[in-house]
């Protein structure tokens, strides 16, 4: 008799991040589910002080420049991030090289990752 695999040892079969094992771009970003991502910050956005506390960033691809194939021509696919709870985090600025994992939803007009695990990969120097 074969022992059947724990469910949290069976191989995943709809994810294409998990059974790659690797990044997914964000021009091919499903519905939702789990996504580990990576691009460079376009831009951040603050609350004021007085509304809740929501800190957020727009995340792009490095090879942005390059028109996208398809109906979004011109439009580079975009991710955002957005830490609720939060005025500012850390490490977290325009130019800043990042990786983001986390739940996908989507958002009226943008994909949206709410309190991503995040690595910050290189920072834009500042003069």
């Amino acid at each position: 008799m074969v022992p059947k695999l724990p469910r949290s040892a069976e191989p995943p079969h709809d994810n294409p991040v998990q059974a790659s094992g690797g990044i997914t771009p964000l021009g091919q970003l499903p519905d939702k589910g789990r996504v580990m991502c990576q691009g460079h910050v376009e831009s951040v956005t603050f609350v004021p002080a007085d509304r809740t506390p929501e800190f957020s960033a727009i995340l792009s691809e490095d090879d942005a420049g390059r028109p996208a194939p398809g109906p979004r021509r011109g439009r580079p696919p975009r991710l955002r991030v957005v830490w609720l709870g939060r005025h500012r985090v850390p490490g977290i600025e325009a130019g800043a090289q990042i990786r983001v994992e986390g739940m996908l939803a989507r958002g009226k007009d943008v994909p949206t990752i709410f309190n991503p695990r995040y690595e910050i990969l290189s920072r834009q120097e500042h003069e």
